[in-house]
């Protein structure tokens, strides 16, 4: 068995139950798993690989990104949504996105798990909802395992076109069996519910708006018959969300959610920017998470998630950077810099919400989304997934009382070194597992032919 010693760590951030910041620190891993956490001093012992930060380094837990469409990585910028609502958004890109091929879902999966991971992410989750031409969910999971990243991967549908009263064109749409069938053939193929498993499956229709009713109840039927198969969907994004709802259903978002059993700990939903106190107090209750996604939100003009009231009601709050056509970036640091500063305009108090919290909801807050408890906090027996962040940068200058809250507070725009289930996938800023240049190219390629 492999070991791995990282030692003199500046500050050793674990997000333990205790929230130690461990000055000095270090970490032990044996294979994939922390073994002992501690002083430098007190792990003074030898190890297959040691990792010297010399002092220079804040090391935390890995990010957990809770809420993506990696596809969209091709159809950024697009002139004709730039300054769209949601519904207008949508429907100046589901053209585009109706010539999404295997290839394209392949490269701009690998783009978006790259980005990801120079930006401090460990796990992410997917919502891919759209198969159009030869597309299929494996195409996606070939493309993230060979770069080491965590993955959950969401089988998504959309089943209510336009002539039907939904959102997309026919064209994009797929039959409700056929739906259930590729979802259960995906979960039994690749869903890996063992502590530490580095995939797993979540049944995610893609909206309110785009499936029925029918299909939400028979998706949480099927996902509640595999242990660890969890389900996904967005809820309340803005106001014409809200509408729509009360429109097609007679129901607010969130009593819709509750009436086909998507309320609970194995259920979190996207963006929950027009949640009522009411539902917050229900989410909280049941324990079903929400992913927040500020800059896509800001970005499409639906509003401010009420996080700090989230909060309050206990429940699980985790970050997503949502689709990277609606962001348009796929960095996690800078997302949670977002959040931090969104809160405190959103509440108009410079105390709404503390660097520290937003640390947590970027880790321990996506683990509890994401129904992990191998993940999110660095103690023995916690899988070995662990971001270093050089604070002898120009960025940290000036931050000496307190170098952890200026990960939040200042711009960080990369991490030096992340370790994903005991291996080293970035090193002084570069991607080890992947050859970004090559992927650059392809997605480029890719995302003309798209367009054009």
């Amino acid at each position: 068995m492999a070991t791995l010693l990282v030692k003199n760590i500046h500050t050793l951030v674990t997000m333990d139950d205790d929230r130690r910041e461990i000055p000095s620190g270090a970490l032990f891993v044996r294979d994939n798993v922390i073994e002992q956490v501690g002083t430098t001093a007190e792990l003074d012992t030898e190890a297959d690989e040691i990792l010297d930060l010399e002092g220079h380094h804040i090391v935390l837990p890995g990010l957990i990104n809770t809420h993506h469409h990696f596809f969209q990585t091709l159809t950024r910028v697009i002139r004709a949504a730039q300054n769209s609502d949601l519904f207008g958004w949508l429907q100046s890109l589901y053209p585009l996105w109706s010539n999404l091929t295997a290839e394209g879902m392949y490269y701009s999966s690998q783009m978006a798990a790259a980005e990801l991971m120079l930006s401090g992410c460990t796990t992410a989750s997917d919502h891919h909802y759209l198969f159009p031409n030869d597309c299929k969910l494996d195409d996606q999971i070939r493309a993230i395992a060979p770069l080491g990243l965590r993955f959950h991967a969401s089988r998504g549908s959309m089943s209510v076109g336009e002539s039907k009263g939904g959102l997309p064109p026919d064209s994009l749409v797929e039959s409700e069996a056929a739906i259930l069938q590729d979802s259960q053939r995906l979960i039994e193929t690749y869903h890996d519910n063992n502590r530490y498993g580095m995939l797993r499956l979540v049944l995610a229709p893609c909206s309110p708006f785009s499936v029925s009713t029918d299909l939400m109840r028979e998706s949480a039927k099927m996902a509640r018959a595999y242990p660890g198969v969890r389900l996904h969907t967005h809820l309340a994004e803005n106001k014409g969300d809200v509408e729509y709802s009360l429109e097609t259903f007679g129901m607010m978002p969130e009593d819709y959610a509750e009436s086909v059993g998507w309320l609970g700990e194995d259920v979190w939903h996207a963006h929950c920017v027009k949640l009522r106190d009411r539902a917050l107090e229900k989410f909280g209750h049941t324990g079903t998470g929400v992913a927040h996604c500020p800059c896509s939100n800001m970005r499409l003009g639906s509003g401010i998630a009420p996080i700090r009231k989230m909060l309050n009601h206990h429940v699980p709050v985790g970050l997503g950077v949502d689709g990277a056509a609606s962001n348009d970036a796929s960095n996690l640091l800078h997302e949670a810099r977002t959040a931090f500063l969104l809160a405190r305009v959103k509440d108009e108090d410079p105390g709404a919400i503390t660097a520290r919290e937003v640390l947590e909801i970027a880790t321990r807050g996506g683990a509890r989304v994401l129904g992990r408890d191998d993940i999110g906090y660095l103690a023995p027996g916690m899988a070995a997934d662990f971001i270093a962040v050089n604070c002898d940068r120009p960025q940290f200058v000036g931050t000496a009382s307190d170098p952890v809250a200026a990960l939040i507070f200042c711009q960080v725009d990369g991490v030096d070194y992340s370790f994903i289930n005991g291996i080293k996938v970035v090193e002084n800023g570069q991607l080890l597992t992947g050859e970004l240049p090559l992927i650059q190219a392809q997605c480029q390629k890719l995302a003309t032919q798209l367009v054009s």
